[in-house]
């Protein structure tokens, strides 16, 4: 196992850089830091980010300490204060804040996170039927950034199955922790986990390939589009943003959502889609403060003037 993970993560993981994985005392990342530390011992430093929204938490994450003691890995665990509201968004964000904040005081080139297979296919299964893009039917990528900072973020187990995690763990003869809170999606999918373990017809490794196959389609398409901003956008020197549309529908999308992003804007998939429409057919409209027009062939982004 150790020859496949390391084929796995040797593209993501620099030679010489330290890396630090997140550790929340399940299966799945306890497997991670075996088999981080397996293939490059010394090199590796693990934290565990309480969250304190569960009485149980305080202990799950003491207990990651001391498996990580007997390993010799370095661990810290990072409490957080999650406010308030959107519980699940709001913890992803203190969760890597906090993440960050330590790597940087570690030195830690590097974070880890344990998406496997099965997270992957579920991802896929949640997205289609919300009816998203693209970009979103792409789920995790194995390589990218942690949010909120420059740090890179990889997750070399997206092939792997969460069985053969499981049963890794356990030959180590660790305890795993058999549901820990991670504050994500995850209470959102429980029905559909059970759903998908349930239908042996299903290949979550498979999927998730599927899902890799979507992210180079979507890679492909970003580049389309940086193409086509800069052959057919320009910009005037009060702002204003021009764009004469030279593109198939979906790059079409992209360049309109990164016109509105470049004057302040945050644009939502289904408000996007339907500015796009009104565009086509030569009307307007406005979405996160952005006032679109369509003018002579050219469609023209400008900042919503204040209001009185």
């Amino acid at each position: 196992m150790i020859a496949r993970f390391a084929a796995d993560a040797a593209p993501l993981w620099p030679e010489g850089a330290r890396l630090g994985v997140a550790v929340s005392g399940g299966a799945d990342s306890l497997a991670l830091l075996l088999l981080a530390n397996a293939m490059r011992p010394g090199e590796v430093e693990a934290a565990t980010v309480d969250h304190g929204l569960r009485q149980e938490s305080r202990g799950e994450a003491e207990h990651v300490a001391r498996i990580c003691a007997d390993l010799g890995v370095p661990h810290a665990i990072l409490p957080v204060v999650v406010p308030p509201g959107n519980v699940q968004a709001a913890a992803r964000t203190a969760r890597y804040s906090a993440l960050a904040q330590w790597m940087s005081e570690r030195g830690l080139a590097v974070l880890a996170s344990a998406h496997h297979a099965d997270d992957q296919a579920e991802t896929l299964l949640m997205r289609l039927m919300r009816g998203s893009g693209l970009a979103g039917l792409a789920g995790v990528r194995a390589l990218g950034v942690v949010p909120g900072s420059r740090h890179r973020l990889i997750r070399p187990l997206l092939g792997w199955r969460k069985h053969e995690l499981a049963t890794l763990v356990r030959d180590a003869g660790i305890e795993a922790i058999e549901d820990p809170s991670n504050v994500d999606d995850r209470f959102d999918r429980a029905r559909l986990r059970k759903h998908l373990d349930e239908a042996d017809w299903l290949d979550p490794q498979a999927m998730a390939q599927s899902a890799s196959h979507l992210a180079e389609a979507e890679e492909a398409l970003q580049w389309a589009a940086s193409a086509e901003w800069g052959a057919h956008v320009e910009q005037d020197a009060a702002g204003a943003i021009s764009y004469r549309p030279n593109a198939p529908r979906a790059i079409r999308m992209i360049v309109l959502g990164r016109g509105i992003r470049e004057l302040g804007g945050e644009p939502r998939g289904g408000a996007l889609a339907e500015l796009l429409d009104a565009l086509e057919a030569g009307q307007g409209g406005n979405l996160a403060g952005v006032l679109a027009t369509s003018e002579g062939g050219k469609w023209v982004l400008r900042r919503e003037p204040p209001r009185r």
